[in-house]
């Protein structure tokens, strides 16, 4: 079951249509939009429709849920153009990391050959 809605979160507010955002992809899981501050050609952000701060929120019976989110990432990545050519997930999890909206989201990145750097 997914979880609610925070009326306090941004990426709530922008999968309720509270906030506007050029929306890419939604479904009644998960919504996706670009990146406000894009780090590659294609940025978009993958959000689940209910309120996880982090994968640490999640549980056994969100599986689905994650999956579907992956899922979701492949598909986008086929309709931008860069399925073929590759692209990257990225979770950010917790302040280490560099999350700085406390709510779950996925990076889909591509458009350019990406380098590793940490």
């Amino acid at each position: 079951m997914m979880k609610a809605y925070d009326s306090n979160c941004i990426f709530c507010k922008i999968a309720q249509g509270e906030i506007p955002s050029e929306i890419v992809y939604q479904d009644e899981k998960v919504t996706a939009f670009y990146d406000l501050s894009p780090k590659a050609p294609v940025h978009i952000l993958i959000i689940p429709n209910g309120h996880y701060t982090d994968l640490n929120d999640c549980r056994e019976e969100d599986a689905a849920l994650l999956g579907h989110i992956l899922l979701a990432a492949a598909k986008i990545a086929g309709e931008k153009g860069i399925g073929e050519t590759g692209y990257r997930v990225i979770v950010n999890d917790g302040p280490d990391a560099g999350q700085t909206v406390f709510h779950l989201h996925y990076h889909l990145l591509g458009g350019r050959p990406m380098t590793f750097s940490v």
